[in-house]
């Protein structure tokens, strides 16, 4: 054989990584037993659960331009329940990826940022031109600096706290506001009220005001047996109003950290 033909004969380097970037296969690594492993594909259970939520925030905004803005109010609070699960059933299950939090963080932007900015404005504020628009590009980068912020600070910060309102309870207090006056007629009190929440909502996200995360509450232990009719009482004052109910709670929630930290003490200065 001569030398030219063994030259043609010796493997690439990298030939696999080649052909796995190739066909568009997923290629991660993980650590098993403290060596790294390469896994091919996603995990399906927490990664449909994504999409369902993704799909839910495309919905809103479809709702939206046709006019139906009780049900896109609604679909942005099913993508909150749907985003609560995928990330708990991840962990139940074993399934996290890198894969499945890059993809989770881009599904909440289109989720919690774009669609209650685009329900917001095709509800109430295009009608103020520039103004609309802008109050709109102000929640919607808000809400795209929030993520970004909180995939940075992951394991920097106090579990018990969030650094700036989470972005879906800045999309709950938009598609809340929505849901509950989207039968009144439009007025000016209403629209100065839409301005409000939702520009307070943006700037809120990107704020360093601190909120309870609630991570630090075990809810796997004994509790009385009180606590069990509490629920009932709750999910039935739910059910009578939800739309109502449900602006009111994460209203209050957004205003609970400007409120804390305006009556938070301040350390003494020596």
């Amino acid at each position: 054989m001569t030398e030219e033909n063994k030259s043609v004969d010796k493997p690439e380097p990298n030939k696999a990584a080649e052909l796995d970037l190739e066909s568009g296969e997923v290629v991660e690594e993980e650590l098993v037993e403290g060596a790294k492993v390469r896994r091919k594909g996603i995990y399906l259970l927490p990664n449909a659960l994504t999409t369902a939520s993704l799909f839910s925030g495309f919905y809103a905004i479809v709702s939206a331009a046709n006019g139906v803005f009780d049900n896109a109010a609604i679909a942005i609070f099913v993508s909150m329940v749907l985003d609560g699960l995928d990330g708990r059933v991840a962990r139940m299950t074993n399934t996290q990826s890198k894969f499945g939090e890059e993809y989770d963080s881009l599904a909440d932007m289109v989720a919690f940022g774009v669609a209650p900015g685009m329900v917001a404005f095709f509800w109430a504020l295009n009608g103020l031109d520039k103004v609309g628009w802008a109050i709109t590009f102000i929640y919607v980068a808000g809400a795209a600096l929030r993520l970004a912020r909180f995939n940075t600070q992951i394991g920097s910060v106090d579990k018990k706290f969030f650094v700036g309102l989470p972005s879906p309870a800045a999309a709950a207090c938009v598609a809340g506001l929505v849901w509950c006056f989207h039968q009144f007629e439009p007025s000016a009190w209403l629209t100065l009220l839409s301005i409000v929440v939702v520009g307070g909502a943006g700037v809120l996200m990107v704020s360093n005001v601190l909120y309870r995360s609630f991570k630090d509450l075990d809810l796997r232990g004994r509790v009385p047996f009180a606590a069990i009719l509490l629920v009932v009482l709750i999910l039935v004052v739910i059910a009578v109003d939800p739309a109502t109910v449900l602006f009111s709670a994460f209203l209050i929630y957004a205003l609970s950290g400007p409120v804390r930290a305006l009556f938070r003490k301040k350390p003494k200065r020596a």
